[in-house]
């Protein structure tokens, strides 16, 4: 079974991290989502304390695992490669999510975009140490790094001491799953939010806006002046954009059948 924590009273919140990182991403999140939530934080399998992860994995397995530990119906948020399990989860279980925020994902890459996270994926099986720098680089501005040099140590601190074999095979579903999950988002039915950074170079405002509009109902939010580490990097507007949506969709689940309710969704 895969590693978890709950804190926190109120209505089930799931936060699934990232590709390399582990549930302690979250950290300067919880404060204000267990103010509010039963909050549960994950490490998904390959990653923290949790299994390993052997090549051949898919998103359906690592969204089985979530729904192992998750309540029997919770509103779920990840992160990345986090994201893709999300939405994989919202299509297999339906009733077991309430609402979805997908925050920093990729989706319907085209062909460059394939191209390059391939090259990365390649990149890390031939020089991990390197692959984990290049990342940091792209996460971490200047003016952050600047600010705090010391949490830019401790993310690539966490990249480095991944098992290698369990990286590649994680970080191989975040190079392809929104391929097949492209083709099926029309079909989720929970609330959803789509945010990442306007300066993120790899989950892109574009991308964030495709997603969005992909998903019935669903609605996109672009953080100014961001990069990919939201939770880390702006965690109070992250949480103001979890929390504002979680009660909006939970409003409208308790006026549902409504038309009125499904309108002001979309």
């Amino acid at each position: 079974m895969i590693q978890h924590r709950t804190t926190g009273q109120g209505p089930d919140l799931v936060l699934i991290h990232g590709v390399g990182l582990d549930r302690s991403m979250w950290d300067r999140c919880l404060p204000e989502l267990t103010r509010h939530h039963r909050v549960t934080v994950v490490d998904l399998r390959g990653h923290g304390r949790s299994p390993r992860a052997e090549p051949g994995v898919t998103a359906a397995d690592l969204a089985a695992d979530i729904a192992e530990v998750a309540a029997g119906s919770s509103h779920v948020v990840g992160f990345s490669l986090g994201a893709l399990v999300a939405q994989e989860l919202a299509l297999a279980a339906p009733a077991r999510v309430r609402s979805l925020t997908l925050v920093s994902s990729v989706a319907g890459r085209g062909e460059d975009e394939a191209a390059a996270v391939r090259a990365r994926l390649e990149g890390a099986a031939a020089d991990f140490k390197g692959a984990a720098r290049a990342a940091v680089e792209r996460w971490f501005s200047d003016e952050w790094t600047a600010r705090e040099p010391q949490l830019r140590r401790e993310v690539l601190a966490t990249l480095l001491a991944n098992d290698r074999a369990s990286y590649l095979a994680c970080y191989a579903v975040f190079a392809t799953a929104d391929r097949d999950l492209w083709h099926r988002l029309g079909e989720i039915s929970a609330p959803t939010l789509a945010v990442t950074g306007s300066d993120d170079p790899g989950s892109t405002p574009a991308m964030t806006r495709r997603l969005a509009a992909a998903i019935p109902g669903a609605r996109s939010l672009i953080i100014p002046g961001a990069r990919h580490l939201l939770p880390l990097e702006r965690p109070a507007e992250l949480c103001h954009a979890i929390l504002t949506h979680v009660r909006s969709a939970s409003a409208d689940i308790r006026h549902e059948p409504s038309t009125a309710s499904a309108s002001h969704r979309r």
